[in-house]
């Protein structure tokens, strides 16, 4: 694949949220990607044991904030065609969906992740 130039619109995957951006730096294993909107919420609970509610700790998982840079490795880097959503609207969106599914699953995990989304809607929405 061939290098992405600074200014490009992408969709890249940060840990387990995926994000809508502009490239603002290019760095030898990843790009540093301005935020612009969210296309998936990031998962609550452990990274290391995905959708396992017995674990040491349940960690809250934010979306990054709008214009937040992240450095996200290349091969998680893709051109985005189309036009961008305003942030607020996109959050929640992927808010909506994430809950949607949360909600038809009926596990523990599920049952806190959906007690962690509460508490973050509560703050990005205030």
């Amino acid at each position: 694949m061939s290098e992405l130039e600074l200014g490009t619109i992408v969709t890249g995957i940060y840990k387990t949220g995926k994000y809508i951006g502009e490239i603002t730096d290019v760095r030898p294993q990843a790009y540093l990607v301005r935020v612009l909107a969210v296309a998936k919420h990031p998962m609550q609970g452990d990274l290391h044991n995905p959708k396992d509610a017995d674990v040491m700790i349940f960690h809250e998982r934010r979306a990054l904030a709008h214009r937040e840079q992240a450095n996200i490795p290349k091969q998680m880097v893709k051109p985005f065609e189309g036009d961008v959503p305003e942030y607020l609207s996109s959050l929640k969106e992927a808010c909506g969906k994430m809950r949607n599914e949360l909600e038809e699953m009926q596990t523990k995990w599920a049952e806190m992740s959906l007690n962690m989304l509460d508490s973050l809607e509560k703050d990005y929405f205030k």
